[in-house]
Order: structure tokens, then sequence, then C-alpha cells
């Protein structure tokens, strides 16, 4: 762990490795910082790896990267009750930031305001038409702050044209609610279609991960993905407990969830592979049931 002076009157502590929750726990303790940067993830496993009174220095929370859960701001308030949490959004291809919440009045389980310096427009992800506020659709951006394509690139361009304008796909589903305030929704690709219907893994991952979670889990206790077969994918729950399809299915039939959102197929792992960032691994879980 290293101190540094970041600019006049700011001092800054890095740890090398976020999953190593405990450590940080003892360096917020050690160093007192008011301000914590990092995933969901390694939040999570920074409040529930700490001891009573090692986060009590902390005022701020900026978290980003992936979709931050009401349970991860639960945690965050009941050990720090004065923190306010900051939720941000962002993709490499935008530098990054897109979107965040404002420290004077961050709205809670939402990405904020698109930074003014974007432009935006929310669409329907099948025929483009522009959607209205409080309904999903796709994110489409513009700017100074967006890249102009890839290098030695032979795809299919990430830039889709609207309204006379060339936007960049995120390829991420929003909803636009008050004030212009977005909420996420996942990305299309986390989505399939069963029976013509839209199915988000995300959601059946967010109802799941309550009854799931425990405070020994050093990493996520599940995941949720589906087989790649176009015409019937299955939805696949990966856990690292021992589970019956039954009682999760139930747990998802409470929820409202219909019959085509049910887990077909339960695969028991040992952890649930992650990226640098704490994210989970998809792609490599995908390559288990494919």
């Amino acid at each position: 762990s290293v101190v540094f002076p970041l600019c006049v009157g700011l001092r800054v502590v890095y740890h090398a490795n976020p999953t190593e929750s405990a450590n940080i726990a003892r360096l917020c303790e050690a160093y007192k910082p008011t301000m914590v940067l990092g995933t969901p993830t390694f939040l999570n496993g920074i409040v529930r790896a700490s001891k009573p009174g090692q986060l009590a220095s902390l005022r701020l929370a900026v978290t980003g990267a992936e979709q931050c859960p009401a349970a991860v701001y639960e945690a965050l308030a009941r050990t720090c009750p004065g923190l306010t949490v900051v939720e941000g959004y962002g993709i490499t291809e935008c530098s990054p930031i897109v979107s965040a919440n404002s420290d004077d009045s961050p709205v809670p389980l939402t990405i904020g305001r698109v930074l003014p310096s974007l432009e935006y427009v929310v669409v329907n992800p099948e025929n483009g038409t522009a959607c209205q506020p409080g309904t999903t659709g796709m994110l489409l951006v513009r700017g100074p702050s967006i890249f102009e394509g890839y290098l030695n690139y032979e795809g299919d361009s990430p830039f889709v044209e609207h309204g006379g304008k060339s936007w960049y796909r995120t390829g991420d589903l929003v909803v636009e609610g008050t004030n212009r305030i977005l909420t996420f929704k996942g990305r299309l690709k986390r989505f399939i279609k069963l029976g013509g219907e839209m199915i988000s893994l995300p959601a059946i991952e967010s109802v799941l991960m309550p009854h799931f979670q425990s405070d020994s889990d050093e990493g996520p206790p599940l995941a949720v993905e589906a087989t790649a077969s176009q015409e019937s994918p299955e939805i696949v729950l990966f856990a690292v407990r021992q589970t019956d399809r039954n009682e999760v299915n139930e747990i998802l039939k409470e929820a409202g969830f219909t019959p085509l959102s049910y887990i077909r197929r339960i695969v028991q792992v040992k952890a649930i592979p992650v990226l640098g960032t704490g994210k989970t691994d998809y792609r490599a879980l995908k390559a288990m049931i494919s």
C-alpha cells in the first residue's frame, strides 16, 4: 500500500489488489480516507469484510463499471450511515464517462444524467424509433469525447444514423425518468428472446442474489447465463452452493416472473469467474455451456 499526494491538500491511498477486502478495510482504519472509488463488487467486499468502525471516516463512495445492486446500497448505508454513494456509467469508447449522479443530490439505483457535453437519445433497439420517457430502450450518444472508430477493424460499424446524425450505439438499455435521470437496465446482449418475449438475465440475477448472498462469500455466489441457441436458448444458473432448481424457480414465480424466465439448468462451480474489474466473466461461463 502506498500513499501519494495527488494535488495540494489531497492525499490518495492505493492498494494493489482490490480483492483483498479485509486489508483495504484495515487501510481505511489506518489512513482515515473520506472517499473510496471502486466497482460495486469491490465496495461490497470491503463493507462485508470490515469490522465495526473501520470505515467510519468514509463520506463519499464513487462507483461504476457495473450496475450497483440495491443490496450494496443497503450494506453501505448500514455500515456507513453518513456515506453518500455516487453511481455513474461509462464506456471505454466514450473516454469513458457518459453519465453520473451528483454528490449533492444523487438518486440511488440510477446512473444520473448524461454529461452536458454529450447528446443522447433512447431508441427502440428493434426499429430505431425514439422511446418515450419511462420506456426501456437503447442508449445512443454523440459528442466530442466519443471515439471515431476502431483501428484496423473490419466488423460492423459501431455507429448508427438517427435523426440525420451519426450516433455511437452503446449496446446498453436504459430508462429515462424524471429530470432526464437514467436508470441502467442492462446490456442488450444480456437479454434473450423466448416465446416472443425479451428476458433480462440481469433481472433474474438481481432477484435471486439476496437469497444466496452470505457474509462468507469472497466473490459472486451466482450468475445467470443462457445457452448459445438462437431458436430455443436455455437459462442456466451457475451457483457456488448446492441449489434446488424448484426452489429457485419458486423465488422467481413469487417475484412475478413468467415460466419463460425460469431456470432450466443449474451448474455448480467452485467460484464464479470474474474479470480484473470484479465483474462476472460471462464469456467464460458461456464457454462452459456452449
